[in-house]
């Protein structure tokens, strides 16, 4: 089944919590919450309180993205506020097998995100251990990119790699995810879309519907 998580970095942040409730009316199965600390990643979006706030306006799951250099540091904090799933990224100044540890300890589920520029082979070592691998099919740092379609490859090989362990393990990608790539990454083996702009800037409802259909 595809789950659509919309990326509330496209969203209005003067209301955000009423972005939250409709993305939640609208059918979608997650929400995307990506948090940039100005060092990893050239932004600075979302902390801790915020989804604090937003956790007591939606019941969706909040899928927590960390661009951040040090993610150890702020997992509790982000277990907290009410993270369901918790994806840092494969390139930041942490031991990657204690931050899944630290995820999981909590309760909560992990994922580990890869750049463009990472091959898939880099979590592989981690699979066994996580619920979900993040590809990035745009540079992480800001929405609005095109989608890069040489991304595709990855897909398919964590999926490949996936079924030969027998897991059945999500993939997610995120970066310029319309109803024209969906279908891309779905063919490689993705389940799990993140839309930004293709969801906030027209009506929600017919846009996830749009991206459901894929299937």
């Amino acid at each position: 089944m595809i789950k659509i998580s919309p990326s509330v970095l496209a969203s209005d942040f003067s209301k955000l919590g009423e972005e939250a409730v409709s993305c939640e009316k609208a059918g979608a199965d997650m929400l995307h919450i990506d948090v940039m600390d100005g060092h990893f990643v050239p932004n600075i979006t979302l902390g801790a309180p915020i989804v604090t706030s937003l956790r007591k306006c939606t019941s969706l799951v909040f899928d927590i993205h960390l661009m951040i250099c040090d993610p150890m540091k702020y997992i509790p904090d982000f277990v907290k506020a009410g993270a369901d799933i918790i994806t840092f990224h494969i390139e930041s100044d942490c031991d990657v097998k204690k931050t899944v540890e630290l995820i999981k300890s909590a309760g909560v589920k992990a994922g580990i995100s890869l750049k463009p520029g990472t091959p898939a082979e880099e979590v592989f070592p981690y699979l066994e251990d996580i619920d979900m691998v993040l590809v990035m099919t745009v540079e992480p740092g800001f929405g609005g990119q095109s989608f890069m379609e040489d991304q595709l490859s990855k897909i398919c090989l964590i999926r490949k790699e996936c079924s030969l362990r027998g897991l059945d393990t999500d993939i997610q990608v995120d970066g310029g995810i319309t109803d024209q790539t969906a279908p891309l990454v779905i063919k490689a083996g993705a389940n799990v879309l993140v839309a930004g702009s293709f969801v906030f800037k027209g009506n929600k409802k017919e846009a996830i519907d749009s991206l459901k259909k894929q299937n």
